[in-house]
């Protein structure tokens, strides 16, 4: 069994996701299949040996539907390698923008003939019924009256050519989508006024042959496609965030091959490849910096303005780019191994997974077709049976057709079948450039509900990378000797302990010399020779076995801090105690101040000890923290939490954090550079930042907020639009929906919800 997306031609509506949905489902060798209206895409899960792509196809092809592939024969996995996959995406939009201008073309031809048909429709009700004009001279009425036909002709078998094909493919499959709807009300409207027109004389004893509904063909469907038209233009927009993160892909490397540069197309790159990146180019595939140094800009990535230092050694990943230095690098991820091509295929399958609030809307929409064609006949027969009893048999007939046509047009679930897909594609967009990765729709939701957050301190909390903290200078040297000292001396020391210090030294601008007479003296420090003399550095041990005095409260005090002390002394005297350890990140104190503004507990579990802990807790303002701890026992936290009915978020590096992060409700991992398990956690967070913590769960709940007001309104639409399209008004008020006015309303209720969900993308986390 293998699972491919494909992007699917042809779909209008959500009732066409059920539909498709329901044909793959009773085909042998599908297992499993996904089928999204928002993003017009279908994940399928097949055994390869009976299927194809273009058996698939060809499966949904007579119900006016077909996958988006190259050419016959020719099969894309909706995963495919690399270039193959931004083939894929670059396809299905040109597709996308096909059929915008071929709407767009029907709009410009449809809306002057909707506008005179409004203007015939206005002159007529303020002639027959307001009465505030005198009657037009009769040849204009017979122009009128020959004009009118010719317009809705044109407009229902060219405009409205696919409605007719759903029309069609209902008598023939038995398969009704929007199409349909649409197609059956505004043939009705334009048979019934064919035949009182051609027939005049012979109807008239019977129906009031001076009514016909040309108007409200073309009306309906220019103003539906009008909508479609929008709806198409505002759907591109929801999915620019994989187009941005695909315009991030460079098309060439410029490679040393036989001692020679040569720039070749990005495919074929290979693994080893000595690649040399010039200011302001793309970094092509992900590599390691072996020559040169630069600033590189990675805020496409992660949403980081500051271009970050590259040195040899250095992670560089594809898409970022290039400052101002010259860097040679060696490539070591290329196509779909690289952090750009995982990211894109995250983006692309979370965008269209679905949340579990879709559900309902989509059991609606799969029986909503179905049951409205049998309301809108049940509305005409009512009004034919019942109606008539009250009024004359041609008013009947007039009102049972004009409710038949407005129920069918006011129907349409599109509305309903967006309100959740279009958030979510936003919504995952929106996190991805900003970067935090969320796996798929349901962990979106989820997030939203998180009250509960278990931290890891080491590289979440704290910059997990050593640092001096406080530094007690004891003798007659300044600090900056005093460190020029100890950097010469952990300079020689493989200590995990000795960068900080070093690291230290450099950015003063503090010399590190050469020390002579090295020693390390296990398990205690270091000594060595700095200009004839010798000095040491350790621990207190070291200090006890060296009978140097030194103030034991002086030394608590800094042990307090929860750091490592590194005393620095001589033959004779102590010269300064030093605290080494992690410290805070800068943006913890904020993003914790963020998350509990939103009613979120946080809770800090670390295998370190209890004064570190208990000092970065206090620091960060964080609720609880449990200290010294196992991966086991973060795991029993978490366990307990849940039990006392918390939804519990983890956020942890993902590497001894792993039993947690899978245990918790939502698993968050703290990414750094290219070492990411994108695949493994529910969410990404990259470079680690945890202010993005935070944002990712103001996302979440922008997100459902929106979905919600989405679903409000689509049903709010619905539920009240088809009674008063059937007439339930007239009986009280006298009033009834007019079938253009269904059509205007039907066309903007799918254009208002894409709208509110491109909002979000200006909404500020």
């Amino acid at each position: 069994m293998a699972s491919h997306i494909y992007k699917i031609k042809g779909m209008h509506c959500a009732s066409c996701a059920s539909i498709i949905e329901r044909e793959f489902k009773k085909t042998d060798g599908v297992k499993k299949v996904e089928v999204n209206y928002g993003t017009e895409s279908a994940n399928i899960e097949y055994d390869e040996k009976k299927l194809n792509a273009n058996k698939l196809s060809q499966k949904i092809k007579p119900l006016g539907y077909e996958f988006l592939l190259e050419h016959k024969g020719m099969e894309h996995n909706g995963m495919s390698e690399g270039g193959e996959h931004d083939h894929m995406m670059n396809m299905a939009k040109e597709e996308k923008l096909k059929e915008l201008k071929e709407l767009k073309n029907k709009v410009i031809i449809g809306i002057p003939l909707a506008i005179i048909s409004v203007i015939f429709m206005v002159i007529e009700i303020l002639i027959d019924q307001v009465k505030v004009l005198p009657e037009i001279p009769e040849i204009a009425e017979t122009f009128m009256h020959h004009l009118m036909p010719v317009m809705a002709t044109y407009v229902l078998f060219v405009i409205g050519r696919q409605f007719l094909q759903g029309v069609w493919r209902f008598m023939r499959f038995g398969k009704a989508n929007m199409d349909t709807l649409v197609g059956i009300g505004t043939l009705t409207a334009f048979l019934y006024s064919f035949f009182v027109s051609a027939f005049e004389n012979v109807l008239k004893p019977y129906l009031n042959t001076e009514i016909a509904y040309y108007d409200v063909t073309i009306v309906v469907i220019v103003f539906i496609t009008l909508g479609k038209y929008l709806e198409a233009r505002s759907k591109i927009k929801t999915g620019d965030a994989i187009e941005k993160l695909l315009e991030l892909q460079a098309k060439t490397a410029l490679v040393i091959r036989d001692g020679k540069e040569v720039e070749i197309p990005i495919e074929n790159v290979v693994h080893g490849d000595k690649i040399i990146v010039k200011p302001g180019g793309k970094i092509p595939v992900d590599g390691v910096v072996i020559e040169g140094k630069s600033n590189v800009d990675e805020s496409m990535m992660t949403g980081e303005p500051i271009p970050v230092s590259k040195n040899i050694g250095d992670k560089l990943v594809a898409g970022t780019i290039n400052k101002n230095g010259v860097l040679t690098f060696k490539a070591t991820g290329i196509g779909s191994e690289t952090l750009l091509a995982h990211i894109i295929k995250m983006v692309e399958t979370a965008q269209g997974s679905k949340a579990p609030i879709q559900k309902l809307a989509d059991r609606i929409s799969a029986v909503f077709v179905p049951i409205v064609l049998v309301i809108s006949v049940l509305a005409l027969l009512l009004w034919l049976i019942i109606g008539s009893q009250f009024l004359p048999f041609s008013q009947a007939l007039t009102f049972g057709l004009i409710c038949f046509v407005g129920v069918l047009v006011i129907a349409c679930p599109c509305a309903l079948g967006l309100a959740t897909p279009t958030a979510i594609i936003v919504g995952v967009g929106k996190g991805a450039s900003n970067g935090m990765l969320i796996k798929n729709a349901e962990i979106l939701e989820k997030l939203h509900k998180v009250d509960t957050i278990v931290v890891d301190k080491t590289g979440t909390i704290t910059k997990g990378k050593p640092e001096i903290i406080k530094m007690i200078n004891l003798s007659k040297e300044n600090d900056k000797k005093i460190l020029e000292i100890l950097a010469s001396l952990e300079k020689s020391s493989g200590h995990p302990l000795a960068d900080a210090i070093t690291d230290e030294a450099e950015k003063k601008g503090i010399t590190i010399h050469k020390i002579s007479d090295f020693e390390n003296i296990e398990g205690k420090g270091i000594k060595g020779k700095l200009s004839g003399k010798e000095y040491f550095a350790g621990s207190k041990k070291l200090l006890s076995d060296m009978e140097i005095k030194y103030d034991e409260r002086a030394y608590k005090d800094l042990e307090k801090l929860g750091a490592t002390i590194i005393a620095l002394f001589d033959n004779k005297d102590l010269l300064a105690l030093l605290a080494v350890g992690d410290s805070l990140k800068d943006e913890a104190k904020q993003a914790i101040k963020e998350l509990h503004k939103m009613g979120i507990k946080i809770i800090m579990a670390t295998g370190d000890h209890k004064d570190a802990a208990e000092k970065i807790a206090k620091e960060a303002g964080i609720d609880e923290f449990i200290a010294e701890v196992m991966p086991q026992d973060k795991l029993d936290k978490i366990t307990d939490l849940q039990k006392q009915g918390h939804i519990v978020a983890m956020a942890g590096d993902g590497v001894n954090d792993a039993p947690a992060l899978a245990k918790a409700d939502v698993g968050i991992a703290m990414g750094n550079g290219t070492d990411v398990a994108i695949e493994s956690s529910d969410v990404t967070i990259l470079n680690g930042d945890i202010s993005k913590l935070a944002k990712t769960i103001k996302l979440s709940k922008l997100t459902m907020r929106t979905i919600k007001q989405n679903l409000f309104w689509a049903f709010i639409y619905n539920t009240l639009g088809i009674p008063i399209a059937s007439g339930a008004l007239y009986p009280l008020f006298g009033l009834l929906l007019n079938p253009v006015f269904a059509g205007l309303a039907m066309a903007f209720s799918s254009v208002s919800v894409v709208t509110n969900s491109l909002r979000l993308k200006f909404k500020k986390l």
